[in-house]
């Protein structure tokens, strides 16, 4: 069925062998369009998954260019060895050490249209091509994502996957997991979540939690241990958006949180 549904659109998946909590069965790097197409999110620096992408790149006409969603390693880390091996093409992201132009909101590269999606990452874009988006790490096959603590990071989360659903698309290709066909389901299902998350965050602070340990321990229960650390994150995100609204009470510990 993947298969048929990313036929429809032109579009061919390669993913790369890295699996694991975050990464789910590995990074999927998209091919879209022929003669030349584009590549969105080359993915991890592998030597294997670099000649899976050529091998597969050269059957579509070649490579006409690479877009990155957002500046992280599993995404965008095999973008200049590819370009180079492609002849030197054009490097797209929003922040990458390797881009050659610097994209954002509503800008077109090759076949595609830059989104901006804040929340994962400061420097999220998806990439819509007709009624495909890329969501990289915006929206995942399966399972929800860690939001990056950046100021105003999960409103303006919200309000671009409410924008998502306004555009109507057919079909989201993830960076991880599978493609998603019930796309205003998948959506509306990802704002409920960060909802629901908020109220279980309200209800501990209403219930005098003030720690870091406390609050994950009452609203983030069904997280496995490895992925505490993501949901810390998000922790502080979601405590960021109370104070932004006035609702965060005194002496709440904040997570702390790596410099970019």
């Amino acid at each position: 069925m993947t298969d048929e549904l990313l036929a429809e659109w032109d579009v061919t998946l390669v993913r790369a062998a890295n699996p694991g909590p975050l990464t789910l069965t590995g990074t999927n790097t998209w091919l879209v369009g022929r003669d030349p197409c584009w590549v969105v999110d080359p993915g991890p620096a592998l030597d294997e998954h670099a000649a899976a992408l050529l091998s597969a790149a050269t059957a579509r006409g070649g490579i006409g260019g690479i877009a990155i969603t957002h500046d992280h390693g599993d995404h965008g880390a095999l973008a200049a060895t590819l370009a180079a091996r492609a002849g030197g093409v054009e490097i797209a992201a929003m922040r990458h050490a390797d881009a050659t132009r610097t994209i954002g909101h509503g800008d077109r590269v090759g076949p595609l249209r830059a989104i901006a999606v804040p929340g994962h990452a400061p420097d999220h874009l998806c990439f819509a091509y007709e009624r495909v988006c890329f969501t990289g790490d915006a929206v995942l096959g399966e399972g929800s994502v860690f939001l990056w603590p950046d100021p105003g990071a999960l409103a303006g989360y919200l309000r671009a996957l409410a924008d998502l659903r306004g555009e109507e698309f057919a079909l989201l290709a993830c960076g991880h997991g599978p493609v998603v066909s019930e796309v205003d389901a998948k959506l509306a299902g990802y704002i409920a979540h960060r909802f629901a998350r908020e109220e279980g965050v309200v209800a501990a602070l209403a219930d005098g939690l003030r720690t870091v340990d406390e609050l994950l321990d009452a609203a983030w229960s069904d997280v496995p241990a490895q992925l505490r650390p993501a949901a810390a994150l998000t922790l502080a995100a979601h405590l960021d958006k109370l104070a932004d609204e006035q609702r965060l009470p005194d002496g709440v510990e904040r997570p702390l949180v790596p410099t970019l």
